[in-house]
């Protein structure tokens, strides 16, 4: 079975970044990705609630039936999720944090479209992570919505992952080491490109080395 969108981006994302905290955006290159430039993303750090869309694949422009581009990425999401999806951006943003995500859309109630995504830090100007690319595709069948397009979205899962198995910006705060709740369950990023990401409550598998 063809990886998802997610899969391939973290994969590309992991063997450009070559052990640093984060690859810069200059050096994504487009024709590498090709083949999910319409399921992939870039936000803008405006401030703490406010990510708005530089690009949207034309993918997700349709599923979610209007032009994404200058949209904040937190608008469309209850108040709890918001807050959420808020805080963990700031990781991401802040310390290097990769953002992995099971999403919920619903349209209707007969249409109701479930998604995978996965968010990461990309260099901006200067070491600053002022920019996240990130890419999301459809987990559900695709339904004939017709006019209808899923408006409000809910998280369904979600996990904050280190990639080198510890927050960067904390390691830096003074040269001490301080664990991460999550640190000891996982593996760090193979430098070769192929990730090893897991959810860590118990529920399914994002991916896995090797998965197809």
């Amino acid at each position: 079975m063809k990886q998802r969108s997610p899969h391939t981006l973290y994969a590309y994302w992991n063997e450009l970044r070559a052990g640093r905290l984060a690859p810069r955006r200059l050096e994504v290159e487009p024709s590498r990705i090709a083949g999910i430039l319409s399921e992939t993303f870039m936000l803008e750090r405006v401030n703490a609630r406010d990510y708005q869309y530089r690009l949207a694949g034309t993918r997700l422009c349709e599923l979610f039936g209007a032009e994404l581009r200058c949209n904040n990425f937190l608008t469309d999401w209850p108040d709890t999720d918001q807050a959420l999806l808020a805080h963990q951006l700031t990781l991401v943003c802040e310390r290097g944090a990769v953002l992995a995500l099971e999403i919920e859309a619903k349209a209707s109630a007969r249409h109701v479209l479930a998604f995978e995504a996965i968010l990461l830090p990309l260099l901006h100007a200067g070491d600053t992570i002022g920019r996240i690319i990130g890419a999301m595709s459809l987990t559900s069948p695709t339904p004939m919505l017709g006019a209808e397009r899923p408006l409000l979205r809910r998280l369904i899962k979600h996990e904050v992952i280190w990639p080198d198995g510890r927050p960067h910006a904390m390691l830096e705060r003074g040269g001490a080491t301080v664990p991460s709740p999550i640190t000891a369950q996982l593996q760090p990023a193979p430098k070769a490109g192929r990730p090893r990401l897991r959810v860590l409550d118990g529920g399914r598998t994002f991916w896995k080395p090797g998965s197809r």
